[in-house]
């Protein structure tokens, strides 16, 4: 018997419509479950075939003790080495190589000095930074939020250079990115599932919360669709995540990934719909099947994205690379391998999110 688990927090009517369905359809040899942990020995099995992950983002235990199933063989959704490791500005670097448009971005250091640094910590930074520069780069109006964060917290929409310097004093140590704002014409949020399951939903982010996925016209055409859909395969592919979702805004015809970063996506019935519900669960339950059945005990069954396997294979990121040199004149050329292609908060944004 193998299982399947789901680890999360405050959300219900997604982890249990997910244990419900896989349990419907798995057959007699696999099972699915909520997981329990009453004790964490290193390098000992919680005893997971599969297990998905909604809330160790979160939660540091939690995050320690996944680390500690994938060691022994759980395959974690996601993979949470990588989910550790990833973050926001570095994902739009990815997007740029990889050709995917993104609002142009600039990394902002913390305002405050991280505990236990000094001045002399940070001789390799300039003082005063370009900041003509950089606010020439972005434009204004412009986003300013967390490098790494989520959950539209501390999101500003600044105006001009003084709103930003104003904004800025206010986040501490919090180190900051900021953005190129996209007046878009049209938004989509879409699922991505094992990298290769695929919804794409109409979204309103200006509307209130239970309002977003209402939208009243239809997509502009197939064609921005089908772009959009190859988009959210190539980015899931290279991060190597199983269940994220990817945002777009799209100006003058233009998809812009504004947000890809999002692992442990909002899937409750009362927030998406029922129809965007029934899809994720009955999506995700299928996938971790899959990953039950093609489990091997006791090797590394995580997934790892493009981007860190055309690293270890010392391939290109994208292309082709150069064919090796001949050893001797009778030697025949070996093609390389080919990569796939303090105050009171300032008011939120309201038209683009991160």
């Amino acid at each position: 018997m193998k299982k399947i688990g789901i680890l999360f927090g405050q959300e219900r009517s997604f982890p249990e419509a997910f244990v419900k369905r896989v349990n419907e359809i798995a057959g007699p040899d696999i099972r699915a479950e909520f997981v329990s942990i009453d004790k964490i020995f290193q390098a000992e099995p919680l005893g997971y075939a599969v297990i998905l992950d909604r809330i160790s983002q979160g939660v540091p235990f939690y995050r320690a003790a996944l680390k500690n199933a994938a060691m022994t063989g759980t395959a974690v959704i996601n993979n949470p080495f990588w989910w550790s490791a990833d973050e926001k500005f570095f994902n739009n670097a990815l997007a740029i190589k990889l050709g995917v448009p993104v609002p142009k971005t600039a990394l902002i250091p913390s305002y405050d000095q991280p505990d236990d640094t000094t001045e002399k910590s940070f001789s390799n930074l300039a003082f005063p930074m370009d900041w003509d520069g950089i606010f020439k780069y972005t434009g204004f109006p412009a986003y300013m939020k967390p490098f790494d964060g989520g959950g539209w917290k501390e999101v500003y929409k600044l105006h001009d250079k003084e709103d930003f310097f104003d904004k800025h004093s206010q986040t501490k140590q919090t180190v900051m990115m900021l953005q190129e704002e996209i007046v878009f014409d049209e938004y989509f949020r879409c699922y991505c599932i094992g990298g290769k399951y695929v919804k794409i939903m109409q979204y309103e982010p200006r509307n209130p919360a239970h309002l977003r996925y209402v939208v009243e016209k239809g997509p502009s055409s197939e064609k921005l669709l089908q772009t959009i859909h190859d988009y959210v395969i190539l980015l899931n592919q290279y991060l190597g995540y199983d269940f994220n979702t990817v945002e777009f805004a799209v100006r003058d015809g233009i998809p812009y990934a504004i947000d890809f970063c999002n692992p442990a996506p909002d899937a409750e019935v009362t927030s998406v719909g029922q129809e965007n519900f029934d899809w994720v669960v009955e999506t995700s339950a299928k996938y971790a099947i899959e990953r039950a059945k093609e489990h091997v005990e006791g090797q590394d069954n995580l997934t790892w994205g493009k981007y860190i396997r055309t690293s270890v294979n010392d391939v290109p990121l994208i292309g082709k690379a150069k064919p090796a040199a001949k050893a001797k004149e009778t030697a025949k050329t070996a093609a390389a391998p080919k990569a796939t292609a303090k105050k009171a908060p300032a008011k939120k944004a309201s038209t683009t999110k991160k």
